[in-house]
C-alpha cells in the first residue's frame, strides 16, 4: 500500500530534523542556514593555524614545526573539500 504524501513529507522533516537539527530549525523559522555539508568554519580555522605553525616554523629555521605545519595545511586542506563525502 502506498503511501500519502503528507506521511512522505513528515517523515523527511524527521529524518532531517535528525541529521542537520540547525538547518532543519533554521528552515522552519523562514530564516534558511547553510546546511552541514557546506558549512566550513572549522576547516579555515584549522588551515589558518597551520599556515601560522608553518610560517613559524620556517622564521624560527625548526624542521619539527615545519613539517608539522605541511601535516596540518594538508589536513586542513582536505577538511575543506565539498565533495569529501561522496568519495
Amino acid at each position: 500500500m502506498a503511501q500519502s504524501d503528507d506521511e512522505c513529507l513528515v517523515g523527511l522533516a524527521a529524518r532531517l530534523e535528525r541529521d542537520d537539527p540547525r538547518f532543519a530549525r533554521a528552515m522552519s523559522a523562514g530564516r534558511p542556514s547553510r546546511p552541514r555539508e557546506y558549512r566550513r568554519t572549522g576547516a579555515w580555522w584549522a588551515l589558518a593555524v597551520a599556515m601560522a605553525v608553518l610560517v613559524t616554523g620556517v622564521v624560527v629555521a625548526d624542521g619539527l614545526l615545519i613539517a608539522t605545519g605541511l601535516v596540518a595545511a594538508g589536513i586542513a586542506a582536505q577538511l575543506c573539500d565539498p565533495h569529501r563525502a561522496r568519495r
